[in-house]
């Protein structure tokens, strides 16, 4: 307790200098540090920020190497290949089988690109001053604003 009673005496004296070496205006005086207000910009633009997201996946790709089989030792020419393609396909058990015996498979990397908008570029207007900034969204046509003034004080450091 003796030491709790000792500071206290102590106190007043060392916070003394400190008092007597500041102006008289601010000992009671409390300085607002700005002011601020909310106003609505004009937007002029609002261009997006795209993200360029690239994905790669396997897909397979068949190739045939030929729909049409000769027919008893002689090729087929014309139109009779394309009926006999037709007739090929369309009769059951026929068709599946030239298909599925004919065909090359083989599983193929297929690059696809996707792009995101993830901000947006963004003009503005405030008091006939233009400004940029960059946003998470598009505002629209207005854009809130926050307007801030600060007063300089000489020897502040504000300088």
């Amino acid at each position: 307790m003796h030491s709790f009673l000792s500071a206290k005496r102590w106190l007043p004296l060392l916070l003394a200098p400190s008092l007597a070496a500041a102006p008289a205006w601010a000992q009671h005086t409390v300085i607002q540090a700005e002011n601020v207000r909310y106003e609505y910009a004009q937007v002029l633009r609002a261009e997006p920020v795209y993200q360029t997201l690239r994905a790669t996946s396997m897909v397979e790709r068949c190739e045939q190497s030929s729909m049409v089989a000769p027919e008893q030792g002689e090729e087929r020419r014309g139109l009779s290949r394309v009926v006999g393609a037709v007739r090929d396909v369309l009769t059951p058990g026929r068709g599946n089988q030239a298909a599925e015996g004919d065909e090359d498979c083989r599983m193929v990397p297929v690059e696809r690109e996707f792009r995101r908008p993830i901000a947006y570029d963004v003009d503005y207007v405030v008091r006939g001053v233009k400004y940029r900034s960059r946003l998470p969204n598009d505002p629209g046509n207005r854009l809130r604003v926050k307007v801030a003034v600060t007063p300089v004080v000489p020897g502040g450091g504000a300088e």
